[in-house]
C-alpha cells in the first residue's frame, strides 16, 4: 500500500474538516466543532490506523463512524471505500464489492484515483461494482 498517498489523503482530510469548522464571528457559544464528532474523529482516527497498517482497528473504527452518523457525502464514501480496501484483502469479496456501492450511493461522485482502480486486488471489484 502505498503510504505516503494515504498519510496525504488523511491529512488533506483533516484540514478540509477543520478548515470547514471554523467558528463564525457572532456564532453562538458553546457550538460543537464538526472536528469534535465522534463520527469524524473516528473516521480520522481509521485513517491513521488504517495508514499504520492496523487494519482490524480501522475497520472498527470506519464502522464506528458510519454507525455514529457521518455528516457529509464525501465522509461516508471515504469511510465505505478503506472498508472497501480492507475487505477485499481479506478476501471478502462480496463484502468488498457492497462497500464500493455504498460508497458510490453516499456520494454518486465518488470515483478511486487511478491507481486506486488499478490496484490487483480491488480494481476489479471496484469496476464490478461500478457497473
Amino acid at each position: 500500500m502505498k503510504r505516503p498517498l494515504l498519510a496525504c489523503a488523511a491529512g488533506a482530510l483533516a484540514l478540509a474538516l477543520l478548515a470547514g469548522c471554523a467558528q463564525q464571528p457572532g456564532a453562538p457559544t458553546g457550538v460543537m466543532d464538526l472536528a469534535q464528532r465522534p463520527a469524524e474523529k473516528a473516521l480520522l482516527a481509521g485513517m491513521r490506523a488504517y495508514d499504520d497498517g492496523q487494519y482490524g482497528e480501522a475497520e472498527r473504527l470506519f464502522n464506528s463512524a458510519l454507525g455514529t452518523g457521518l455528516a457529509s457525502a464525501k465522509d461516508k464514501a471515504a469511510a465505505h471505500k478503506y472498508l472497501a480496501f480492507i475487505y477485499c484483502t481479506s478476501e471478502r469479496t462480496s463484502q468488498c464489492e457492497a462497500a464500493f456501492k455504498a460508497a458510490r450511493a453516499a456520494d454518486p461522485a465518488f470515483a478511486l484515483t487511478k491507481s486506486e482502480a488499478g490496484h490487483p486486488m480491488w480494481g476489479p471489484v471496484y469496476r464490478r461494482a461500478s457497473q
